[in-house]
């Protein structure tokens, strides 16, 4: 007898091909100089990015996508508690661009994922993508995903994230104040004693940016400790004893002794000799000694 042919197995049909993922779209809530910066950096970056109008923004809410609530620290809770009035779809993210603040800020909208994306660098105007370029950006975020997300849009933009907690903050955002703002302040200071010694702003400005500018890169190069110099570090007492004669009166004077104290205690950690330390400590506190013997009379 003839056997029958075996019965073909059918092949099982090919897997269907995957979803195409609906592109994540980003939104920049805010016209101030960090919002447009970063809706320009979002999109030189390939990323599909919408700056929103703060006036529309909370009746034509997205229904998917990162919404970055670029407003001014104060009013970042406020706007978190309009929008979430306005029952947002759960396929939303919300995060701030405050380098102050936690993600207790967004706790009106903690039925999403919430997070922060600050910057570390100044906005005094808005500025291209090269702003973000090698800068550091503090990150966190309520949910794995979302932290990813944030991780990749820094790298994206040419930045490094660093992710930042909550307890983190405020040691966090005061050093970039003493980096930014307060280094503004010291030079804008360092231009009115030469403009009092006769100088022109111009000249001032022109004569002290090269020596900032040559500390910076001290800094870069050796680290802060090596790269201080200067009369406190030499302890070279009769120099600093000049400085608050000169200064003497001026409001200035009590900055200059108080910044003198915390340069010697660099100094020391420098490698300044003991008996220098201390002659150098009485001459920077000599004057706010006895003006406290004389209130104690």
């Amino acid at each position: 007898t003839r056997s029958l042919p075996a019965r073909r197995r059918k092949r099982p049909p090919p897997p269907a091909p995957p979803r195409a993922r609906t592109p994540e779209r980003l939104f920049v809530l805010g016209r101030g100089n960090l919002g447009r910066s970063l809706e320009w950096a979002f999109r030189a970056a390939g990323q599909s990015t919408s700056l929103v109008p703060g006036r529309t923004a909370f009746a034509k809410l997205p229904s998917f996508g990162i919404i970055f609530l670029a407003v001014p620290d104060q009013a970042v809770e406020v706007v978190a508690k309009k929008i979430a009035r306005f029952t947002p779809s759960p396929r939303l993210s919300f995060v701030h661009v405050s380098g102050s603040l936690g993600l207790g800020a967004l706790d009106a909208l903690r039925d999403h994922p919430v997070g922060s994306f600050h910057p570390l660098q100044s906005f005094p105007e808005a500025r291209g993508e090269a702003a973000f370029q090698g800068i550091t950006v503090a990150v966190d975020a309520s949910t794995p995903t979302l932290m990813r997300r944030l991780r990749a849009l820094a790298r994206a933009i040419g930045a490094r994230p660093k992710h930042v907690e909550d307890r983190e903050r405020a040691l966090y955002h005061a050093a970039a104040v003493f980096a930014s703002n307060y280094v503004d302040v010291v030079l804008a200071k360092a231009v009115d004693l030469l403009r009092d010694a006769g100088w022109s702003e111009k000249a001032a400005i022109e004569g002290l940016l090269p020596l900032t500018e040559g500390v910076l890169a001290n800094v870069r190069l050796r680290g802060p400790i090596a790269a201080l110099t200067g009369p406190v570090r030499r302890g070279d007492v009769s120099t600093v004893e000049g400085h608050l004669a000169a200064l003497q009166g001026a409001p200035v004077a009590d900055a200059y002794r108080m910044l003198g104290l915390i340069a010697l205690e660099i100094a020391k950690e420098a490698g300044l000799e003991p008996a220098a330390a201390r002659r150098m400590h009485r001459a920077l506190t000599q004057k706010v000694a006895a003006t406290r013997r004389r209130r104690g009379k």
